[in-house]
């Protein structure tokens, strides 16, 4: 799973997340990606399953890259616990994403394979994505992580 080696400081605040992505909004790798349309926290647990998801359908071929990267940590008192005594210890990773944000890129394959791939990856996050090509041509493909289509 992914996770930092080492951070400055463990425990962080939730923060905000108003606004669209003004950084990663572009395809950088490969010719096809998977665009944020939501703003989201994603887990290190449902980054790994998307790649996974992605991997499978490709029968390991072509080349996938991860464009966001887990550095939030979340913290969580434990249950039955009174109020106050500090804050909690850290459970897991997120990455905070904004609408526009390219969260996976796929190259070395047909569009048909990426698209489909990209599709099952969709399913495994919690927000609704979009399809992107590298010509620019949106591919329309919206999908719901936590519905079945």
């Amino acid at each position: 799973m992914l996770m930092p080696k080492r951070v400055k400081y463990r425990r962080v605040q939730r923060g905000r997340m108003k606004g669209e992505a003004h950084r990663g909004n572009t395809l950088a790798y490969g010719e096809y990606g998977l665009v944020a349309l939501e703003p989201a926290w994603i887990t290190s647990n449902q980054i790994e399953a998307a790649r996974i998801a992605m991997t499978r359908y490709t029968r390991r071929g072509g080349k996938v890259w991860i464009k966001i990267f887990p550095d939030k940590p979340v913290t969580e008192k434990p249950a039955e616990t009174r109020m106050g005594s500090g804050k909690g210890s850290p459970e897991y990773w997120v990455a905070v994403v904004k609408p526009g944000r390219v969260m996976f890129e796929m190259g070395g394959v047909t569009e048909d394979v990426a698209k489909e791939a990209m599709r099952l990856a969709s399913h495994k996050l919690p927000i609704k994505c979009k399809f992107v090509a590298k010509d620019g041509a949106d591919a329309d493909t919206e999908s719901e992580g936590t519905e079945e289509a």
